[in-house]
């Protein structure tokens, strides 16, 4: 009976071993890819460089690709505004996407199809305009060529990310979003070393405290990460049909997480408010773009305080389209549980929602507090942008690092219990 327990574990290892490699081996294809510049492109960059300012978590969330206009150089950015649009229209703005959310599994899989195809064309409008209006392209077989082939890019990669989520480990959109961040941190860190130690803009001393305080700061959002995505609260339920012996009784418990979204607000927040710089800078209004750069971008106050607003109302945002108390509450009276004091039906629905509104309130002021710090600190000492948008890289790096080892460890809990139950 050992042997054949130790060749069950000696199974599932490899096929966690093949998973990793596969997920490698995909991220390793996008890695390639975002160094591919589109040839067609090529003689319009030189005017390209050095104007990016205002698209810096554009190019962040694409590797880098995007600078370099390569064949993946707009990532899965098309796809997450999809998903703002698609969840906004859930919410009983159009009533053919909430009767597809009430329809469960089936309608979910409606809904992720529609977002695909509003995803891509999405990738298509945004690759003619980036391509007509900043690259400056007049030709038109030369637009329609560099068009298709980023929209083409996107496509292959919402497709890798599927395969990913399916015969790989986590979620394949995130893992692209946190590949393209960790290909472009080196550049953040090594521009943050000169800046500090290399260009001689302090003295040798005062610029290595000033890295050391910098990667302190990172060490920090990143300690802050992990205790915010792993802490929960736990509500005591109790089953109607069952008795709880008063000797080694396990106790049953509705686990309710502090940051139920993740670090999905930061990356929707920071989208958002790139939008608007996208939009002046094509249209090329120097008043529009001062404005904007004035009193939207989250590099100064007014877009701080907005960038922080966003993030948390997307917080609650996505945590109640995801956890929806009256059905949590409906779940737990099909299967006849309850929790202690309270009556089952409005009055457990109300428990459960002011619970998660209250955690989510505590998740969203910590996490608004991690994505600002690196901002804050930039606006105070003047330093450079890259700066502030590393710090929002790092915030989601290790929020999706950590939701994949979670999605790691509990599939391989519940593949060792099924084993034993079979046994």
């Amino acid at each position: 009976m050992a042997k054949r327990e130790l060749k069950i574990l000696s199974k599932d290892a490899k096929d966690l071993r093949h998973r990793i490699l596969f997920t490698l081996f995909c991220l390793g294809i996008y890695c390639l890819g975002t160094g591919i510049t589109i040839v067609w492109a090529t003689p319009w960059l030189g005017t390209l460089y050095g104007q990016l300012d205002f698209l810096g978590v554009f190019n962040l969330m694409s590797g880098g690709g995007f600078e370099r206009f390569s064949i993946f150089g707009l990532g899965v950015t098309p796809y997450i505004n999809a998903s703002i649009v698609t969840q906004l229209l859930t919410m009983d703005i159009i009533p053919y996407f909430k009767e597809l959310k009430e329809q469960g599994y089936v309608g979910m899989q409606k809904i992720n199809r529609i977002t695909r195809y509003l995803g891509i064309a999405l990738a298509f409008v945004q690759a003619y305009v980036l391509t007509v209006f900043l690259l400056g392209v007049t030709d038109v077989a030369m637009i329609l060529k560099i068009t298709l082939v980023m929209t083409a890019g996107t496509s292959f990669l919402l497709w890798l990310g599927d395969r990913i989520t399916m015969k790989g480990i986590g979620n394949g959109q995130s893992l692209l979003i946190m590949a393209s961040i960790v290909l472009s941190l080196p550049a953040v860190f090594t521009g943050a070393y000169e800046l500090f130690i290399g260009e001689s803009t302090y003295t040798t001393w005062v610029g290595v405290l000033f890295f050391i305080f910098y990667l302190l700061m990172y060490l920090l959002v990143i300690v802050g990460v992990v205790w915010i995505t792993l802490a929960e609260r736990k509500i005591p339920i109790q089953y109607a049909n069952k008795t709880v012996s008063a000797y080694g009784a396990k106790e049953s418990y509705l686990p309710l997480r502090i940051n139920y979204a993740g670090v999905m607000p930061v990356i929707f927040a920071s989208m958002l408010l790139t939008i608007p710089s996208i939009i002046v800078n094509i249209i090329g209004n120097q008043s529009a773009i001062d404005f904007v750069n004035n009193y939207i971008m989250y590099t100064s106050w007014t877009g701080f305080i907005l960038y922080i607003a966003l993030i948390i109302f997307f917080s609650y945002f996505y945590t109640f389209m995801a956890m929806n108390p009256e059905e949590m509450s409906k779940n737990l009276n099909k299967s006849g549980a309850y929790i202690p004091g309270v009556r089952p039906g409005a009055e457990t629905t109300k428990y459960i929602s002011t619970v998660v509104s209250r955690l989510t309130l505590v998740g969203s002021l910590f996490i608004a507090i991690l994505a600002g710090l690196p901002i804050l600190v930039s606006n105070i000492t003047g330093l450079d942008q890259s700066i502030a948008i590393g710090g929002t890289g790092i915030l989601i790096v290790v929020g999706v690092a950590i939701e994949t080892y979670k999605q790691i460890q509990s599939g391989l809990v519940s593949r060792r219990f099924a084993h034993r139950s079979f046994k």
